[in-house]
């Protein structure tokens, strides 16, 4: 507290007069001077107590986003029945795809927007898009509003994803970084395996597709009211200059005695940028292209590690094996709540570059036992086992690692003047990759088959091994400012 006392004295002299909550901007290297004079360092970790309600908050994004995903895959055919364009393929592919192209237009200035308003607005502005286009999707009477709807539901959850990253990487102590990342994979695949069983009742019931339109509301409304009681990022306050708001934060997520570690952590990194100045040009060459491309191939990898093209032929598989849909989805759904609530507590232990490798490791072995499954050399009762046992498998190994780890390592490599908007780029890329894989999945599989595709989607599993043993480093138990000047070259 004295160590508190005495660095809010300092400051006392720069507070605005006019209202208690402005402050003038400081600059950064009087600060650090600041800091310096300080006494008393941290002794022990930061409690995770303080930070996790405000995690838990964040997450309902990816919980919301998750169950926009899966919302259309029960509900597709009554749609198109209630909506007359049953049997328009094209038309029911645009209900399902357009939420990519909402998502890429999202995620593309999700960078901008996090640098812009801050994270809590953020995500505010998000669960609103969603609101908003649920709410017009569930009313609609024609195709046109179905698609405005599922276009807006998809902006917000292009800027879901990275601003959840960003916050709960920029708020969460280094000893609990990872294992709290790992909720919003959790939180992704609750919301998703929720909006599949809400859907079921949909092939009997007439107009029930709307109302999983309409319920989606509910968390998004939680997530807008939440925010206005979590903290803000104090990573941003710091580059907005507002280090005494910054402090307050930190005091909130950390405990006040970790306070001065953490700000001087950040004088190290931070001093004297600002994230207005940012150019597009400097994401793509020079010193900071190399966490770039990281992350890009990544995001790249897991796409073409065949996690589509599993979910898409789940429901045949299964129903070929005399499993009904509804249990093929409790499969599916435990399979991949399992491997992330396992990622979750190793996270931090075994740390992120151990869960890719063996993530990738294990799809890559269950890919050949669903390509062998499709083969010539098994049949009968014997190819069905591999293939439902590949199947699961797959989406259990993808939950370890591949499906968490690139959301939660991108922010923690990423510098953190370039962070937000260098998110935006890598997940805009993602969300091209994904809409490639679908777009290209089933020409493929005509041209190919079966056992072809899986062996290539095998073979990037195994490219992606090799990529993450040379180019992906440890950053387990490290504060973002410690990694930062680890892997970026000096000026």
């Amino acid at each position: 507290m004295r160590a508190r006392q005495t660095l809010c004295d300092a400051f006392s002299a720069y507070k605005e007069d006019t209202s208690p909550r402005e402050y003038t901007i400081i600059d950064s290297d009087e600060y650090a001077a600041l800091l310096q004079n300080v006494n008393g360092q941290a002794t022990s970790s930061p409690s995770w107590k303080l930070s996790f309600p405000h995690i838990l908050v964040a997450t309902i994004s990816s919980f919301v986003y998750g169950y926009h995903l899966g919302v259309v895959n029960e509900t597709l055919e009554s749609i198109s029945l209630d909506l007359y364009f049953s049997g328009d393929t094209m038309a029911e592919g645009l209900v399902v795809s357009i939420c990519m192209g909402g998502g890429f237009i999202g995620s593309l200035f999700s960078g901008w927007i996090a640098d812009g308003i801050g994270r809590r607005r953020a995500f505010q502005l998000c669960a609103f898009a969603m609101i908003l286009g649920a709410s017009i999707s569930a009313a609609t009477k024609h195709l046109g509003g179905m698609l405005f709807g599922r276009l807006l539901v998809g902006t917000g959850m292009g800027i879901a994803p990275p601003v959840a990253s960003l916050y709960i990487t920029e708020v969460s102590p280094p000893s609990v970084r990872g294992t709290f990342g790992s909720f919003i994979q959790i939180a992704l695949c609750l919301g998703l395996t929720m909006s599949l069983f809400v859907g079921i009742p949909s092939r009997n019931t007439f107009g029930w597709w709307r109302f999983c339109f309409w319920i989606s509301i509910i968390p998004a409304a939680i997530l807008v009211l939440g925010m206005k009681f979590c903290v803000e990022s104090p990573h941003w306050l710091y580059k907005q200059g507002r280090f005494v708001e910054a402090e307050a934060e930190f005091e909130k997520v950390l405990g006040g005695s970790h306070v001065k570690a953490a700000l001087a952590e950040l004088s190290k990194s931070d001093r004297g940028e600002n994230t207005e100045g940012v150019k597009i040009s400097e994401l793509f060459h020079g010193r900071h292209f190399r966490v770039i491309f990281i992350g890009s191939i990544l995001y790249a990898l897991q796409q073409l590690s065949g996690i589509n093209a599993v979910f898409f032929f789940s429901s045949t598989v299964f129903k070929s094996a005399g499993v009904p849909s509804s249990s093929a989805t409790a499969c599916m759904g435990i399979a991949n709540l399992v491997g992330s609530i396992i990622a979750m507590i190793l996270m931090d232990r075994l740390g992120r570059k151990v869960l890719l490798l063996g993530s990738f490791l294990g799809m890559a072995f269950a890919m050949g036992i669903q390509a062998t499954a499709a083969s010539s050399l098994v049949s009968g009762s014997l190819a069905m086992f591999l293939s439902v046992g590949g199947m699961l498998l797959f989406v259990l190994t993808f939950a370890l690692g591949a499906g968490p780890v690139p959301g939660l390592l991108l922010p923690e490599i990423l510098p953190g003047r370039i962070r937000a908007k260098a998110m935006a780029a890598c997940l805009a890329f993602n969300w091209v990759m994904n809409f490639s894989v679908s777009l290209l999945f089933l020409h493929l599989l005509e041209q190919f088959g079966t056992m072809v595709l899986y062996s290539v989607f095998a073979t990037f599993s195994l490219v992606a091994v090799f990529f993450v043993k040379n180019n992906v480093v440890e950053t387990k138990g490290k504060s973002l400012q410690e990694i930062e000047i680890a892997l970026l070259p000096p000026e």
